[in-house]
């Protein structure tokens, strides 16, 4: 009972938090691109996301710094009817179960889940045992389910071997998933992550664009924990070459190489298929490289697409007809999505505070001072709205 009230309250607090804090635009931070009114994934009508925040300190001295994040790409309809999907990794040493599937069929069936490294498998069978919660058996008679669980590695801060996330939590993720603003930063799967040796964790992000004479809406949602300091790039600004205080890895290690993962998860409500929402996927290392990241040999850089569109063609029956945005008219949808998934690292990084955890290991947060201090030196701050 006191893990599970505690979760209550750090849940309470993350998002009491993200309310007040001040995200990447409040600080002056220019981004190409018109957000919806969240500018979070959320903003695609129907996505919910749930998270799980675990924090804490064990007799044994151990530290706990890991959490679930959820996301619902139909909400609670999410269980029966599936979504055209497409995935891209730009680098796999990292893990995103039900991949194979997705690539096969075209659809994403279910939620899209994130934790942290040693956490996959206890997600994955919690997901599957919500699915049988959730209704009765698909048509030929089972309870049948390959989930889409991604990790990045938390083991810095958090005790990762000692398995921490329960499947209760990702059952709690999945039922307290909602609309409308999205906690960021120290949350969820992003609890323990670390990105260009600042703290940094879940991000989120969204346009808004036009195609034909139609208005879509595209959303990023991030789990960050790539990259060393010297390559960091903010709006165009080399910061980590200025800012050099507090590195985790290359400080001690001037050979430390890029390391760690990013999840990208992008949410769209413009019609697209199966394969162009792969071509989407593949973008959201665009907004990956704008952040300095060359996408490393250690890092597990994986990107995932789905489209909440042509929900008529997604019910079981022999013919099916779906719309979709021809190949000549979906630059908007590339371009929004390098932009969303900028913006979605850099609300992450900015959103996230200082932590310590296990072995005694802190991650700063990234001074927001001295970053607005260089934005101005570089004539890139753009004074908030």
């Amino acid at each position: 009972m006191f893990r599970f009230t505690l979760t209550l309250a750090l849940c309470a607090l993350a998002g009491l938090a993200h309310a007040v804090d001040p995200r990447a635009r409040d600080l002056g931070i220019p981004f190409d691109g018109s957000p919806g009114p969240l500018n979070a994934i959320t903003d695609v009508a129907g996505v919910t996301v749930g998270q799980v925040t675990l924090i804490r300190d064990l007799p044994d001295g151990h530290k706990v710094r890991t959490g679930v994040t959820a996301i619902l790409p139909r909400g609670t309809a999410s269980y029966e009817l599936p979504a055209f999907g497409g995935w891209f990794a730009l680098n796999g040493n990292g893990e995103m179960t039900g991949t194979t599937w997705l690539e096969e069929s075209g659809q994403l069936e279910g939620p899209v889940m994130l934790t942290n490294t040693h956490s996959v498998g206890v997600v994955r069978d919690a997901v599957i045992a919500e699915r049988v919660h959730a209704g009765g058996a698909d048509a030929s008679g089972y309870w049948w389910s390959l989930p889409v669980v991604a990790e990045t590695w938390d083991g810095e801060l958090n005790d990762i071997n000692g398995f921490h996330v329960h499947a209760a939590d990702a059952s709690q993720a999945l039922h307290e998933a909602k609309g409308g603003p999205v906690a960021e930063g120290n949350v969820g799967g992003g609890t323990g992550m670390i990105c260009h040796e600042f703290k940094c964790g879940i991000g989120t992000a969204s346009r808004r664009l036009r195609i034909g004479g139609t208005t879509y809406t595209l959303g990023v949602l991030v789990q960050a924990n790539y990259g060393l300091r010297d390559s960091l790039r903010i709006a165009g600004v080399p910061v980590g070459q200025y800012l050099r205080d507090d590195r985790l890895y290359s400080a001690t290690n001037p050979a430390a190489v890029d390391t760690g993962s990013i999840i990208i998860v992008v949410a769209t409500d413009a019609p697209l298929l199966p394969h162009q929402l792969k071509r989407i996927a593949r973008r959201a290392g665009m907004g990956l490289a704008r952040m300095g990241s060359y996408s490393g040999n250690g890092s597990g850089d994986i990107f995932l697409a789905f489209s909440t569109a042509n929900a008529d063609a997604l019910h079981d029956r022999p013919l099916q007809q779906a719309g979709f945005i021809g190949n000549d008219h979906i630059d908007p949808l590339f371009e929004a999505t390098a932009q969303a998934a900028e913006e979605a690292i850099v609300n992450a990084m900015i959103a996230a505070k200082d932590m310590c955890g296990d072995g005694g290991h802190c991650a700063k947060a990234i001074p927001h001072a001295e970053l607005v201090a260089l934005l101005k030196r570089f004539g890139r701050y753009q004074p908030p709205h």
